[in-house]
């Protein structure tokens, strides 16, 4: 599975034809926007993402990656390549890793929808989480600097980096619960009990909110990119998710890959952590803490927190379903992806019923 996985979603490919677009007149609008662009355009298309069409643009010496809403039908409030943009942008003095995001290009006339460039870096992506091929001081090397990565990010303040308004302060959780809601109900393919008691519950047992920070939304392995020798992240990518929210939140997607099976993508449950060199969920998170400079979090709001981001996982893949069953989805293994669903509602499902048992 995981050579598979590095081989399905590594490197470049021909552009999808649904992702065509006109590169002479991309070309065209670079050469007279983008200081330093010169020579003959080459575009390919990037193999992984399911979400916003990403492309390796060529041109000279320089290599650019342009990021695209992708076309047809979207979810309200989905794909916000103008949001990915500012952030990236915003965090670009900080402790953050991200890449150089030189222009925003929201005139639709150019490529079809709107898009951003940003400088191509070079380096690693891993897409499995158990880093197969690597040694125990390798692994353990890299998830402590995914850790520093996601606390620094939280260390942020938002006001500071100038993005006080870059999302509704407070009710962060429950507004969430509703957008996810609202998003599974909008690519709804099929009817998933599992799915409707969550709807049902989550908006039932909303924990106290702590402090609002930037949140991700996506924080992964596969979302950063690792210098090409060192355990050192280089820049964080598809920021599309990101706002303004509840840290912990974010950080208990970033651990859900602690909780799903080790033969799906990303998944660590299962694995001999301790013979790979990769820490435990409860010390990952104390490592965090320590880095963050809070003190504890109660094990029944832990266990909500993984539950509404199984949820949220549960919409993201109902839209990828949705989006392959148009024929507008960015990667070819969408409907494959979106097999995951269920069982993931249900897994959640299983998991908020333990969380009755720890209040």
């Amino acid at each position: 599975m995981s050579a598979t996985a590095q081989e399905n979603f590594s490197g470049t490919r021909p552009v999808a034809p649904q992702h065509a677009f006109d590169e002479a007149r991309l070309s065209q609008y670079l050469r007279a926007h983008l200081e330093g662009f010169r020579g003959v355009l080459e575009v390919q298309q990037f193999k992984g993402g399911q979400s916003n069409p990403t492309f390796l643009l060529t041109a000279g010496e320089h290599r650019y990656v342009l990021r695209r809403k992708p076309p047809g039908v979207l979810l309200a409030s989905a794909h916000a390549v103008d949001r990915e943009f500012r952030v990236i942008r915003a965090l670009a003095n900080s402790e953050v890793p991200v890449a150089r995001a030189h222009l925003l290009c929201e005139d639709e006339q150019i490529i079809g929808t709107a898009f951003y460039i940003m400088d191509y870096v070079e380096g690693r992506v891993f897409w499995d989480s158990a880093l197969p091929g690597m040694q125990r001081e390798q692994r353990a090397a890299i998830y402590d600097e995914l850790n520093r990565v996601i606390a620094a990010l939280h260390r942020v303040d938002p006001a500071a980096a100038g993005l006080a308004d870059y999302g509704k302060p407070g009710g962060y959780i429950a507004r969430q619960v509703a957008r996810w809601t609202k998003q599974y109900r909008a690519a709804q393919t099929e009817r998933i009990e599992a799915v409707e008691r969550l709807i049902q519950w989550l908006p039932e047992h909303i924990p106290l909110e702590g402090q609002t920070r930037i949140v991700h939304g996506d924080y992964r392995l596969d979302n950063v990119i690792f210098h090409p020798s060192e355990p050192r992240i280089l820049a964080v990518l598809d920021w599309e998710l990101s706002t303004l929210g509840d840290p912990l939140v974010d950080f208990a997607y970033h651990c859900m890959a602690w909780h799903m099976p080790f033969d799906t993508l990303r998944g660590l449950r299962g694995v001999d952590l301790d013979a790979l060199g990769i820490p435990t969920e409860e010390a990952y998170l104390q490592r965090y803490l320590s880095r963050v400079g809070g003190q504890s979090v109660a094990r029944a709001d832990w266990t909500y927190y993984l539950v509404f981001n199984m949820f949220r996982l549960v919409g993201i893949l109902q839209g990828i379903v949705a989006r392959a069953l148009q024929g507008n989805a960015a990667s070819a293994l969408a409907l494959e992806t979106g097999k995951r669903t269920r069982p993931l509602a249900e897994q959640a499902w299983e998991l908020a019923q333990s969380a009755l048992v720890q209040h």
